[in-house]
């Protein structure tokens, strides 16, 4: 079953559970994809949407980050929560040995030694963990060493 087939399947079981929450959610993340397919004229496959849903996780921890800072503990729960729904769609995280043997990997493919050779590793490497590692880690792993 498909990402967009499982989004509708359980967008109908929130309604009849009257759960306002993952309903809420649901119909986000559905719109989200909506859009993309228009703006690309194209129904989206499964990597499409895991896309779309990174951006929406990153989206949430952001403003998780935001209203933690200004101190609106009832946004910042809000937030989670949908973040958690969203999680749900997401392939299984990368353990961090797996993430740095793909880094590994990518490096040693690209030939890069130094910090201006992360423009050849990054996307490449994106690719390969599209939606099962947070690309801020990744930033960071690459450069320490590329350093």
């Amino acid at each position: 079953m498909s990402l967009k087939e499982q989004l509708q399947k359980d967008m109908v079981v929130a309604m009849k559970a009257k759960d306002e929450l993952l309903l809420n959610v649901i119909r986000l993340l559905r719109g989200m994809v909506r859009k993309l397919e228009i703006d690309q004229k194209r129904e989206l496959d499964d990597n499409d949407i895991i896309g779309v849903l990174t951006n929406a996780a990153k989206q949430r921890r952001e403003a998780i980050k935001a209203y933690t800072e200004g101190g609106r503990a009832d946004l910042v729960k809000q937030e989670e929560a949908e973040l958690a729904i969203i999680s749900e769609y997401l392939p299984k995280a990368m353990g961090m040995d797996e993430l740095d043997q793909i880094i590994a990997t990518v490096i040693s493919e690209t030939g890069a030694t130094s910090m201006q050779d992360i423009g050849k590793v990054m996307p490449k490497i994106m690719q390969q963990v599209k939606g099962r590692a947070d690309g801020a880690q990744i930033q960071i792993i690459v450069r320490s060493k590329l350093s």
